[in-house]
């Protein structure tokens, strides 16, 4: 499922660079997304060659979260779904944002981790990534979009949206782990002892 939603975010992505009127993406940022979402979809597998190959198995799950935050945007952008659908923008960030902190903390936290320092990870790289991609936005196509008029509430509420989505990701991450479960969901390495 990994790889599949890596190769249709890839072609989704081509597509809307040599079509950019049928992908529904003009004047979407076609091409930071050409160059972004690669980048973020495989940093999970070259940090995981690069460092951890030797010590952990793959994170699968963890790589997935981060790639389904690329390939839904893609996709949902692909169906107009954005300019179609209401609510899709607000869901999407809300999701998104959850699924993306999800990943990272199954990468940086170990399962043994506090609700605190799980809250603490989540609100430090969630709302952090939530202001990144507004500020992006901002200038990659509402600046220039007759839509900037009613750009500040619909930041506020993406980024409330957002700030939901880590929180919840937070939670549910922690409950699992708590359960026992995700156990080998991401490299769980121990510390490295200093001689």
């Amino acid at each position: 499922m990994d790889v599949t939603a890596k190769a249709g975010m890839i072609v989704i992505l081509v597509f809307a660079l040599m079509f950019p009127d049928l992908g529904n993406m003009r004047d979407k940022a076609a091409g930071l997304r050409a160059i972004a979402y690669p980048i973020l979809a495989f940093t999970v597998p070259a940090i995981w060659c690069m460092f951890w190959r030797g010590r952990a198995s793959f994170p699968w799950l963890a790589d997935l979260l981060v790639t389904v935050t690329c390939f839904t945007d893609v996709l949902g952008n692909r169906m107009n779904l954005y300019d179609s659908v209401v609510w899709f923008d607000d869901w999407m960030h809300f999701m998104n944002t959850g699924f993306l902190t999800a990943g990272v903390i199954l990468l940086t936290l170990h399962r043994t981790a506090t609700l605190a320092a799980t809250f603490e990870r989540a609100l430090a790289f969630g709302v952090t990534a939530a202001v990144g991609w507004e500020i992006a936005e901002y200038f990659a196509f509402i600046s220039k979009s007759s839509e900037r008029r009613g750009a500040y509430t619909d930041t506020l509420s993406d980024l409330a949206l957002g700030s939901l989505g880590v929180i919840i990701a937070a939670i549910v991450i922690h409950r699992l782990w708590s359960g026992g479960r995700l156990q080998s969901a991401a490299p769980q390495l121990e510390p490295r002892k200093l001689k």
